[in-house]
């Protein structure tokens, strides 16, 4: 299989990979080609939707860009013209990066690109950013209470299935659709690929949980907290107004994410030896948020205060990447390495470990 973009629509996948995502622009690139390409495409789609719901403008108007997006999915061809109506658009919210791929200068490639990719792997990205799409609107809309519901001027889940229900559409969307392209690509058989479908769902959760813990913070500043009501309530929502919350609190949020993370290990200990690529990928994904959760329970004190402050540096991302591409073959490796990180989040935490007794 060969890659057939040109020259100039590798660099643009290339500029906004790095522009819009630090860590996802370092996984692309270890999958063997073109479904490094067919990731690069897919994840800046998923961008396209997620900055529809970043931006501050009304639902009833996000609402009318969600719709153009679906028809941008179905109809590619129709890029310019959907685009050239977006350019009237400030699109408030977004970085300098995340309006450029909203606007028809630098955002008709990415549609052109989209357009190129094989039709077998163009239907798994099609649905599952339809799906993603589908979920943020309806996370979004003040007019239903079945899944959502306002606390103040605060946006959030009502209880912890929505929350793990919005998870999914944020991003276990987005594992699904990965890894129906690389069963397509790998040639993963029925009973494996299963397995690889089943785990995505968990490796969702668990970097979508690592994100709501991280941006907790900057997410308020939008008006949307994404930790369920019913764990806000035993606090009297205290964590919304930064105010600091009981330790006994901020574990059990910061366990919650531990416990998907367990779960993840087996989705990349299930991927077949052949694709080398795709297991760095994955560890790539999930090492950093190991990492992560670990400095947020080291900063305890500070989570859900003014001080709130969770991003691992590029010095701990670069270790990332060197121990995923020497352990990604090695299935007993990434099982002691996850064992090993949960054992120092919870010590982390104070809590007293199998191995401490």
């Amino acid at each position: 299989m060969t890659n057939n973009l040109s020259s100039e629509q590798q660099t643009y996948l290339d500029k906004y990979m790095k522009g819009v995502s630090r860590s996802f622009s370092l996984v692309a690139p270890e999958v063997d080609a073109p479904l490094d390409d067919y990731l690069a495409t897919a994840y800046l789609i998923c961008r396209v939707v997620d900055n529809i719901e970043d931006t501050t403008q009304s639902f009833q108007w996000q609402q009318a860009r969600f719709a153009e997006f679906g028809e941008l999915l179905d109809f590619p061809h129709r890029a310019e013209f959907i685009l050239n109506g977006w350019d009237r658009y400030a699109w408030p919210g977004l970085t300098d990066a995340e309006k450029e791929i909203m606007a028809s200068k630098d955002g008709l490639m990415l549609w052109q690109i989209y357009a190129q990719i094989p039709e077998v792997y163009r239907a798994p990205i099609r649905h599952w950013a339809a799906v993603m799409a589908f979920g943020m609107e309806r996370s979004g809309n003040p007019y239903t209470s079945d899944y959502f519901f306002t606390h103040g001027d605060v946006r959030l889940p009502i209880n912890e299935s929505d929350y793990d229900l919005y998870c999914f559409y944020v991003a276990g969307t987005v594992g699904r659709m990965i890894t129906e392209l690389a069963i397509q690509f790998y040639g993963v058989d029925e009973d494996s690929g299963q397995i690889l479908t089943d785990g995505s769902d968990a490796c969702g959760r668990a970097l979508q949980k690592t994100n709501i813990v991280k941006d907790f913070a900057t997410d308020l500043e939008r008006g949307v907290c994404y930790l369920p009501g019913e764990w806000l309530r035993e606090i009297d929502f205290a964590a919304l107004d930064l105010h600091g919350v009981p330790s006994a609190w901020k574990k059990k949020v910061l366990l919650n994410v531990v416990a998907e993370l367990e779960d993840s290990v087996d989705y990349v200990v299930a991927l077949p030896e052949t694709a080398v690529g795709y297991r760095k990928a994955g560890l790539l994904m999930m090492l950093p948020a190991y990492e992560t959760i670990l400095l947020a329970a080291s900063r305890l004190q500070d989570l859900f205060t003014p001080y709130h402050s969770v991003k691992i540096s590029r010095k701990k991302m670069g270790q990332c990447v060197l121990r995923a591409r020497k352990m990604a073959m090695d299935d007993q490796a990434i099982r002691a390495y996850a064992h090993d990180m949960s054992q120092k989040i919870r010590a982390e935490l104070g809590m007293v470990t199998a191995s401490a007794r």
